[in-house]
């Protein structure tokens, strides 16, 4: 998949998983990964952006598998900039979707 999609749709990913139940870092990195392949490493700097940005917060919670464990939790914040996110989302791929049926499918 266009590394480029990936990078956009990342933060809404993060959002939607967190409006669920709170998750630390790996768990969302195995989740999106089931969907499609990220890295590591394109999900914690993205994680400390948004938990500084208010959209988060974070507490440790012990683990039976090593050390404690970071999770976040999405802020009342987080829920309103989840909400205009998937708004923005729901227009674009619309957008997109019609564009790409007016030029592919008409073939």
């Amino acid at each position: 998949m266009n590394i480029q999609f990936k990078k956009g749709v990342l933060e809404l990913c993060v959002l939607v998983l967190l409006n669920k139940k709170d998750h630390y870092g790996y768990e969302l990195v195995q989740k999106i990964s089931e969907k499609f392949a990220i890295s590591e490493g394109s999900v914690y700097p993205l994680l400390r952006r948004l938990t500084k940005e208010g959209y988060f917060t974070t507490y440790l919670k012990e683990s039976i598998e090593g050390p404690s464990r970071k999770y976040y939790h999405l802020t009342p914040e987080g829920k309103v900039y989840l909400e205009k996110l998937y708004q923005e989302w729901k227009d674009f791929s619309i957008g997109v979707n019609q564009l790409i049926k007016e030029g592919v499918e008409n073939d």
